[in-house]
């Protein structure tokens, strides 16, 4: 598992404002706890490892809803009621991030020849935050409500990480071109 990127990042920090920015100027959503785990979501993932840290008893990444579902259910691969829960926020936090973040690629995750090709990721995420949330008890207990929120506002969640990444990518393009510029004015230098 790689590394955290640390609290004050400027990756994370930028992640921080975008999101805060967004889903309370924006979208008015002013939930500090769902803005907090969104942010939190987009810095965690910047490690593709822990986009597909849910991993069979081989040691293998499951890179599909289909296969997680299967690793998240007691009945047949969980080894707990915690992996359970483990996997089916994972599954939360996946669909959401490839259906808000990057929607172009559910069409290759939803393929044809994939196991995905049947699922919706809309719905099995919000039921996989909602199966997250019923562990309302010790270590999980104060997480459960905040769960419960994002099933409910997955949709607006959705499109609030879509409206992130356009700013960052209008972000990332006026830092190129403030960067070109500056470049452009010093001009070639005498080697």
């Amino acid at each position: 598992m790689p590394a955290p990127v640390p609290e004050g990042h400027p990756l994370r920090l930028m992640f921080n404002a975008l999101v805060s920015r967004t889903f309370s100027e924006t979208l008015f959503l002013r939930d500090p706890q769902i803005i907090s785990y969104l942010a939190n979501l987009l810095a965690e993932f910047v490690h593709v490892d822990n986009i597909y840290r849910i991993r069979n008893a081989r040691g293998k990444p499951l890179e599909e809803v289909a296969e997680m579902l299967m690793e998240g259910d007691v009945r047949l691969r969980a080894t707990s009621f915690s992996r359970e829960r483990e996997v089916h926020k994972h599954i939360g936090d996946f669909t959401l991030f490839w259906t808000g973040v990057y929607p172009e690629a559910l069409r290759m995750l939803r393929a044809p020849t994939r196991k995905d090709h049947l699922i919706d990721y809309v719905s099995r995420g919000k039921e996989s935050y909602l199966i997250a949330s019923t562990f309302d008890y010790g270590p999980y207990k104060d997480e459960a409500p905040l769960l419960r929120r994002l099933s409910a506002n997955f949709e607006l969640c959705m499109y609030g990480l879509n409206l992130v990444r356009q700013r960052w990518e209008k972000l990332s393009q006026s830092t190129y071109r403030r960067a070109t510029e500056t470049l452009m004015d010093q001009g070639p230098t005498e080697g």
